[in-house]
């Protein structure tokens, strides 16, 4: 006989209603932002060192006033997902459970692994 899921309620669930409080708080601030009409090049401006001066706000280029930080921070945050991601990925669990690193000794390890069964005295 099968008998319907109960909800546990304990101490366990203070980390899932802050995580959706705080999702509230940070919709609420993104919904409520203003952001300003985005501006474009101008026809004779140098575009490669405006792009540099504008992304840090420093107001020596020819293009005035559209900050480029939250693009760098959007790519940064992109890249740094990416690089864990491929992290995560080379890791593998040996047959205790725990994890290794793919070759991490240059593929020795795999070697001896995949020719000592085979080869025991060709060394």
């Amino acid at each position: 006989m099968t008998t319907k899921p109960q909800l546990k309620l304990g101490s366990h669930l203070v980390p899932g209603i802050a995580a959706i409080a705080l999702f509230v708080v940070m919709a609420a601030v993104f919904i409520g932002a203003s952001f300003p009409n985005p501006q474009g090049f101008a026809q004779d401006a140098n575009i490669t060192a405006s792009i540099g001066y504008t992304m840090f706000n420093l107001g020596f280029g020819d293009v005035e006033g559209e900050s480029m930080l939250i693009a760098f921070e959007i790519i940064d945050l992109v890249l740094v997902g990416a690089l864990v991601g491929a992290v995560l990925l080379a890791r593998r669990e040996d047959e205790g459970g725990q994890m290794r690193t793919i070759l991490t000794d240059g593929g020795r390890e795999l070697k001896r692994t995949l020719f000592d069964n085979d080869e025991e005295g060709d060394h």
